[in-house]
Protein backbone atom coordinates (compact mmCIF):
# COMPACT_ATOMS: atom_id res chain seq x y z
CA UNK A 1 0.00 0.00 0.00
CA UNK A 2 0.99 3.97 -0.84
CA UNK A 3 -0.29 6.64 0.86
CA UNK A 4 -0.11 10.04 -0.27
CA UNK A 5 -1.03 13.25 1.10
CA UNK A 6 -1.40 17.19 1.00
CA UNK A 7 -2.64 19.39 3.50
CA UNK A 8 -2.83 23.43 2.94
CA UNK A 9 -4.04 26.34 4.73
CA UNK A 10 -5.35 27.50 1.46
CA UNK A 11 -5.44 31.21 -0.66
CA UNK A 12 -7.99 33.05 2.55
CA UNK A 13 -7.48 31.24 6.33
CA UNK A 14 -4.70 32.04 8.27
CA UNK A 15 -3.75 28.65 9.56
CA UNK A 16 -4.97 25.64 8.56
CA UNK A 17 -7.23 23.87 11.07
CA UNK A 18 -6.89 20.84 9.28
CA UNK A 19 -4.88 18.27 10.30
CA UNK A 20 -4.23 14.43 9.55
CA UNK A 21 -2.85 11.02 10.26
CA UNK A 22 -1.42 8.00 9.01
CA UNK A 23 -0.28 5.16 11.78
CA UNK A 24 1.24 2.09 8.82
CA UNK A 25 1.78 -0.22 11.37
CA UNK A 26 -1.85 -0.35 12.71
CA UNK A 27 -3.41 0.70 9.86
CA UNK A 28 -4.76 3.89 10.64
CA UNK A 29 -5.60 6.62 8.73
CA UNK A 30 -7.52 9.88 9.24
CA UNK A 31 -8.59 13.39 8.36
CA UNK A 32 -9.74 16.13 10.61
CA UNK A 33 -11.22 19.55 10.30
CA UNK A 34 -11.33 22.07 12.95
CA UNK A 35 -13.61 24.61 14.09
CA UNK A 36 -14.05 27.41 16.67
CA UNK A 37 -12.84 30.44 17.55
CA UNK A 38 -9.34 31.82 17.07
CA UNK A 39 -6.85 28.90 16.84
CA UNK A 40 -9.52 26.39 18.47
CA UNK A 41 -10.38 24.65 15.10
CA UNK A 42 -6.35 23.65 15.43
CA UNK A 43 -6.13 22.38 19.00
CA UNK A 44 -9.52 20.30 18.25
CA UNK A 45 -8.43 18.96 14.94
CA UNK A 46 -5.37 17.88 16.68
CA UNK A 47 -6.51 16.97 19.69
CA UNK A 48 -8.97 14.20 17.89
CA UNK A 49 -6.29 13.26 15.89
CA UNK A 50 -3.95 12.73 19.38
CA UNK A 51 -6.31 10.73 20.99
CA UNK A 52 -6.83 8.14 18.16
CA UNK A 53 -2.82 7.95 18.20
CA UNK A 54 -2.70 7.27 22.02
CA UNK A 55 -5.42 4.56 21.45
CA UNK A 56 -4.12 3.19 18.81
CA UNK A 57 -1.85 0.10 20.30
CA UNK A 58 -4.63 -1.33 21.53
CA UNK A 59 -5.64 -2.66 18.47
CA UNK A 60 -2.98 -5.18 18.38
CA UNK A 61 -5.54 -7.58 21.24
CA UNK A 62 -8.44 -6.42 19.28
CA UNK A 63 -9.95 -9.01 16.90
CA UNK A 64 -11.64 -8.47 13.20
CA UNK A 65 -15.09 -8.71 14.79
CA UNK A 66 -14.02 -5.91 17.39
CA UNK A 67 -12.80 -3.11 15.00
CA UNK A 68 -15.98 -1.22 15.24
CA UNK A 69 -16.40 -0.87 18.27
CA UNK A 70 -13.20 0.02 18.88
CA UNK A 71 -13.55 2.56 16.52
CA UNK A 72 -16.63 3.97 17.83
CA UNK A 73 -15.17 3.61 21.32
CA UNK A 74 -12.18 5.82 20.25
CA UNK A 75 -14.50 8.48 18.90
CA UNK A 76 -16.01 8.76 22.30
CA UNK A 77 -12.49 9.10 24.07
CA UNK A 78 -11.82 12.20 21.57
CA UNK A 79 -15.16 13.75 22.53
CA UNK A 80 -14.46 13.83 25.59
CA UNK A 81 -11.34 14.91 25.72
CA UNK A 82 -12.40 17.85 22.85
CA UNK A 83 -15.72 18.75 24.54
CA UNK A 84 -13.79 19.06 28.07
CA UNK A 85 -11.55 21.35 26.52
CA UNK A 86 -14.16 23.44 25.13
CA UNK A 87 -16.20 23.56 27.81
CA UNK A 88 -13.27 24.24 30.48
CA UNK A 89 -10.95 26.70 28.58
CA UNK A 90 -12.11 29.91 27.52
CA UNK A 91 -10.19 30.25 24.46
CA UNK A 92 -11.36 26.74 23.13
CA UNK A 93 -15.18 27.53 23.77
CA UNK A 94 -17.07 25.93 21.29
CA UNK A 95 -14.35 24.28 19.44
CA UNK A 96 -14.92 20.98 17.54
CA UNK A 97 -13.83 18.57 14.58
CA UNK A 98 -14.95 16.20 12.08
CA UNK A 99 -12.95 13.58 12.07
CA UNK A 100 -12.72 10.42 9.18
CA UNK A 101 -10.95 7.62 10.01
CA UNK A 102 -10.15 4.52 7.68
CA UNK A 103 -9.41 1.12 9.44
CA UNK A 104 -7.37 -1.37 7.39
CA UNK A 105 -6.34 -5.00 8.20
CA UNK A 106 -5.69 -7.59 5.80
CA UNK A 107 -8.65 -7.62 3.36
CA UNK A 108 -10.62 -5.25 5.57
CA UNK A 109 -11.11 -2.29 5.81
CA UNK A 110 -13.77 0.18 8.19
CA UNK A 111 -14.65 3.54 8.07
CA UNK A 112 -15.81 5.40 10.72
CA UNK A 113 -16.98 8.90 10.56
CA UNK A 114 -18.47 11.98 12.01
CA UNK A 115 -18.70 15.61 10.29
CA UNK A 116 -18.88 16.40 6.55
CA UNK A 117 -15.51 15.69 5.62
CA UNK A 118 -15.91 12.68 2.89
CA UNK A 119 -14.36 9.14 2.09
CA UNK A 120 -14.45 7.60 -1.31
CA UNK A 121 -13.79 4.08 -2.54
CA UNK A 122 -11.90 3.97 -6.14
CA UNK A 123 -12.84 0.63 -7.38
CA UNK A 124 -12.75 -0.86 -11.24
CA UNK A 125 -13.45 2.96 -12.97
CA UNK A 126 -16.32 3.32 -10.44
CA UNK A 127 -16.38 6.29 -7.50
CA UNK A 128 -18.05 5.70 -4.70
CA UNK A 129 -18.75 7.63 -1.79
CA UNK A 130 -18.96 6.14 1.57
CA UNK A 131 -19.70 8.75 3.91
CA UNK A 132 -22.72 11.01 4.05
CA UNK A 133 -22.34 14.66 5.45
CA UNK A 134 -23.50 15.24 8.84
CA UNK A 135 -24.32 18.92 8.08
CA UNK A 136 -27.39 21.14 7.55
CA UNK A 137 -27.64 21.35 4.23
CA UNK A 138 -26.72 17.73 3.67
CA UNK A 139 -30.01 16.57 5.58
CA UNK A 140 -31.83 19.40 3.59
CA UNK A 141 -30.53 17.63 0.35
CA UNK A 142 -31.22 13.93 1.41
CA UNK A 143 -35.22 14.96 2.47
CA UNK A 144 -35.47 16.53 -0.79
CA UNK A 145 -36.52 20.09 0.35
CA UNK A 146 -33.25 21.37 -1.61
CA UNK A 147 -30.82 20.08 -4.79
CA UNK A 148 -27.15 20.23 -4.14
CA UNK A 149 -26.87 22.86 -6.67
CA UNK A 150 -28.78 24.86 -3.98
CA UNK A 151 -26.45 23.10 -1.19
CA UNK A 152 -23.34 24.29 -2.65
CA UNK A 153 -24.84 28.33 -2.09
CA UNK A 154 -26.70 28.02 1.43
CA UNK A 155 -25.90 30.55 3.69
CA UNK A 156 -25.64 27.89 6.35
CA UNK A 157 -23.51 24.90 4.51
CA UNK A 158 -21.04 24.88 6.68
CA UNK A 159 -23.26 24.17 10.25
CA UNK A 160 -23.14 20.33 11.29
CA UNK A 161 -25.42 18.67 12.77
CA UNK A 162 -22.73 16.20 14.22
CA UNK A 163 -18.82 16.65 15.05
CA UNK A 164 -16.63 15.41 17.56
CA UNK A 165 -16.62 17.98 20.47
CA UNK A 166 -19.70 19.27 19.51
CA UNK A 167 -21.83 17.25 22.45
CA UNK A 168 -21.55 15.23 25.34
CA UNK A 169 -22.13 12.32 22.96
CA UNK A 170 -21.26 11.15 19.65
CA UNK A 171 -22.94 9.59 16.91
CA UNK A 172 -20.37 7.81 14.54
CA UNK A 173 -21.59 6.15 11.07
CA UNK A 174 -19.64 2.47 10.74
CA UNK A 175 -19.37 0.57 7.35
CA UNK A 176 -17.46 -2.30 6.84
CA UNK A 177 -15.79 -3.19 3.19
CA UNK A 178 -13.80 -6.27 1.42
CA UNK A 179 -10.91 -5.17 0.57
CA UNK A 180 -10.00 -5.76 -3.66
CA UNK A 181 -6.83 -5.44 -5.12
CA UNK A 182 -5.92 -1.87 -6.31
CA UNK A 183 -8.73 -0.30 -4.57
CA UNK A 184 -8.03 3.42 -3.57
CA UNK A 185 -9.01 5.18 -0.82
CA UNK A 186 -9.47 9.29 -0.36
CA UNK A 187 -10.39 10.74 2.47
CA UNK A 188 -10.63 14.55 2.61
CA UNK A 189 -11.92 17.57 4.46
CA UNK A 190 -14.84 20.11 3.36
CA UNK A 191 -12.57 22.50 1.60
CA UNK A 192 -11.45 19.69 -1.38
CA UNK A 193 -14.96 18.37 -1.62
CA UNK A 194 -16.56 21.71 -1.87
CA UNK A 195 -14.04 22.96 -4.71
CA UNK A 196 -13.80 19.24 -6.65
CA UNK A 197 -17.24 17.83 -7.74
CA UNK A 198 -17.45 14.56 -7.62
CA UNK A 199 -17.90 14.11 -11.11
CA UNK A 200 -14.69 16.18 -11.53
CA UNK A 201 -13.37 13.74 -9.47
CA UNK A 202 -14.35 10.65 -11.01
CA UNK A 203 -12.81 12.74 -14.30
CA UNK A 204 -9.68 13.06 -12.75
CA UNK A 205 -9.03 9.59 -11.46
CA UNK A 206 -9.93 7.70 -15.13
CA UNK A 207 -6.96 10.15 -16.51
CA UNK A 208 -3.87 8.44 -17.44
CA UNK A 209 -0.37 8.78 -14.89
CA UNK A 210 0.56 8.13 -11.65
CA UNK A 211 -1.79 8.56 -8.72
CA UNK A 212 1.10 11.29 -7.49
CA UNK A 213 -0.02 13.12 -10.67
CA UNK A 214 -3.72 13.09 -10.42
CA UNK A 215 -3.75 14.67 -7.04
CA UNK A 216 -1.27 17.21 -7.68
CA UNK A 217 -3.36 18.57 -10.59
CA UNK A 218 -6.44 18.11 -8.23
CA UNK A 219 -4.36 20.26 -5.56
CA UNK A 220 -3.23 22.87 -8.18
CA UNK A 221 -6.81 23.00 -9.30
CA UNK A 222 -8.35 24.00 -6.06
CA UNK A 223 -5.48 26.55 -5.37
CA UNK A 224 -5.99 28.20 -8.95
CA UNK A 225 -10.13 28.03 -7.47
CA UNK A 226 -9.09 30.45 -4.97
CA UNK A 227 -9.04 27.42 -1.94
CA UNK A 228 -11.57 29.67 0.31
CA UNK A 229 -10.66 26.94 2.80
CA UNK A 230 -7.85 24.76 4.60
CA UNK A 231 -7.83 21.19 2.59
CA UNK A 232 -6.43 17.99 3.31
CA UNK A 233 -6.19 14.84 1.47
CA UNK A 234 -5.11 11.70 1.79
CA UNK A 235 -5.05 8.81 -0.22
CA UNK A 236 -4.37 5.15 0.39
CA UNK A 237 -3.69 2.66 -2.40
CA UNK A 238 -3.76 -0.86 -2.73
CA UNK A 239 -0.96 -2.36 -4.72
Amino acid sequence: MRVLSFSEKGCIRKNNEDSFLVLLDYGIFAVADGMGGHRAGEVASSTALHELEKLAPELKAQTDHDLESWLVESFAQANRVVYESSTTEPENAGMGTTLTVLLIRGALAIIAHAGDSRAYLWRKEELTALTKDHSLVGELVRLGQISLEEAEKHPQRHVLMRAVGADQEIEVDCQRINLQPEDVFLLCTDGFSNVISDQELFEEFREPGTWEERLERLRQLILERGAPDNFTALCCIME
